[in-house]
């Protein structure tokens, strides 16, 4: 059967590609969010996974406002990138499995989630940015990238999000082969990019998210997304992405590490890693 390792939510900023391909890891500017990932690497490389399902929104290189579907899961051999326009190198092109893809698919329309699946599918900064941030000497796992709109309005509330997560998890601790899953979110934490509110950050709100993201995500669910808007800015509804993420750990959870910098790019750059352990039979029960 396949297990539930853990999950990790990072920052998707196009600047931290900029600062990979320029090697400014170390400048000062830089160097309090990259540091954050020193326990990533080593955690990794200790629990070894083999497959990473990704929540994340697209920016326009795949969907666009004429077609953007509220929730898109890739069931693609592989996944490319294509330049953006941010100046960040094309990323490689990153293995999928479609077995497992088909797998989540049928059973989150079992689970009456209308979903729109993608046989080919473009990846953008908010995937490859994550995988270049987790393993620097490029990526070992094969991915399942699952997008959740949080660019046209009306977005899906954060309690959906979450049923999302959950029904992804349920999945992927029924499928039958032996795999090791890790779990990625990506975004944000606050941050506004345009407007009269261009470079609004929200310490207090954010740490507030990190805080309930491991112990009681549900908490969140209380946002509206107008609300959510006021508290984390237009582009902090990614969180949607950090509480599907959360969703899928349906068992025990605990947080092992997190980092918090602000601002990268007029962005407040996170990133958490959660252990996942599955229930006992009578927890479950």
């Amino acid at each position: 059967m396949a297990q539930i390792i853990g999950a990790v939510a990072t920052t998707h900023v196009p600047a931290i590609g900029n600062a990979i391909a320029q090697n400014r890891q170390n400048e000062p500017y830089w160097k309090p969010f990259f540091s954050g990932f020193d326990f990533v690497h080593r955690w990794l490389a200790e629990v070894k996974p083999e497959v990473a399902v990704v929540f994340y929104n697209d920016h326009g290189l795949n969907f666009f406002l004429d077609k953007l579907p509220t929730f898109a899961v890739g069931a693609a051999p592989e996944y490319r990138n294509e330049d953006e326009g941010w100046g960040i190198p094309v990323s490689k092109a990153v293995a999928g499995d479609p077995a497992l893809s088909w797998h989540l698919i049928e059973r989150l329309v079992a689970d009456e989630f209308d979903i729109t699946v993608c046989q080919e599918m473009l990846i953008d900064h908010a995937v490859t940015i994550p995988l270049s941030l987790m393993w620097p000497g490029g990526c070992p796992v094969k991915i399942v990238p699952i997008s959740i709109n949080t660019v046209q309005h009306p977005l899906p509330s954060v309690a959906r999000c979450l049923k999302l997560g959950r029904s992804v998890g349920r999945a992927l601790e029924s499928y039958p082969q032996d795999l090791r899953v890790l779990v990625v979110g990506t975004g944000g934490l606050s941050h506004q990019l345009d407007g009269t509110r261009a470079g609004f950050i929200n310490k207090e709100f954010d740490r507030f998210c990190m805080d309930k993201i491991g112990s009681d995500p549900e908490a969140l669910s209380a946002y509206t997304i107008p609300r959510l808007v006021e508290l984390a800015g237009a582009q902090g509804v990614e969180l949607l992405n950090w509480v599907a993420m959360r969703g899928a750990l349906v068992g025990e959870v605990r947080e092992l590490h997190r980092n918090y910098h602000i601002p990268i790019s007029n962005t407040a750059a996170a990133t958490m890693v959660l252990e996942h352990r599955p229930l006992t039979l009578r927890q479950a029960a």
